[in-house]
């Protein structure tokens, strides 16, 4: 069978690592005058939580969460939230890890976007440098790290850090820089 990414080669990895730690130097911090928190329950019970100088709003989350973190990802100014979630969706009905993104509209927590798919099978994700850098699995069992970037409705795919490798390989870029 014929890998899904191209392989690439020893010095593209090494640039693509080195990208991928030039965009801990950008990672923005948290907007003045807002916070986000997650508060948890239990395992399939979290609430979101944004609490700004006019008061606290909370969004019920009512599946596990496995990672949240924090930044700019529409460009707008303002930091938003992304929440790693476990459940189906009606347009993937399979259980799986999605991310989800919401923002504070004046002291309100909405969802900006709530993804079914991101292309490959998500493992992990990490907000840096504007982006959202995704681990992801392929079907023929390889393993890729992307960068998405905001679209006008949603994540779409930038560029690939390193492609058609082994887990461990794209485990090392991806946590490289974090």
């Amino acid at each position: 069978m014929v890998p899904m990414f191209p392989i690439l080669s020893d010095r593209v990895k090494r640039l693509c690592r080195l990208t991928v730690l030039a965009c801990l130097l950008t990672c923005p911090s948290a907007a003045k005058g807002q916070t986000y928190t997650l508060e948890t329950v239990n395992d399939t019970l979290s609430y979101l939580v944004l609490t700004t100088d006019a008061g606290v709003d909370r969004w019920r989350l009512t599946f596990p969460v496995y990672r949240m973190c924090v930044g700019d990802v529409d460009g707008d100014g303002s930091d938003d939230v992304l929440v790693g979630v476990t459940k189906t969706t009606r347009f993937h009905p399979v259980v799986a890890r999605r991310v989800f993104i919401f923002k504070n509209h004046h002291g309100r927590l909405r969802a900006l976007w709530m993804g079914s798919r991101l292309g490959g099978i998500l493992e992990d994700f990490r907000f840096c440098g504007g982006h959202v850098v995704t681990l992801q699995a392929t079907t023929d069992g390889r393993y890729a790290v992307l960068e998405h970037e905001w679209r006008k409705f949603g994540l779409g795919a930038r560029r690939f850090l390193v492609a058609g490798v082994s887990h461990e390989e794209a485990l090392a870029v991806f946590n490289e820089a974090f």
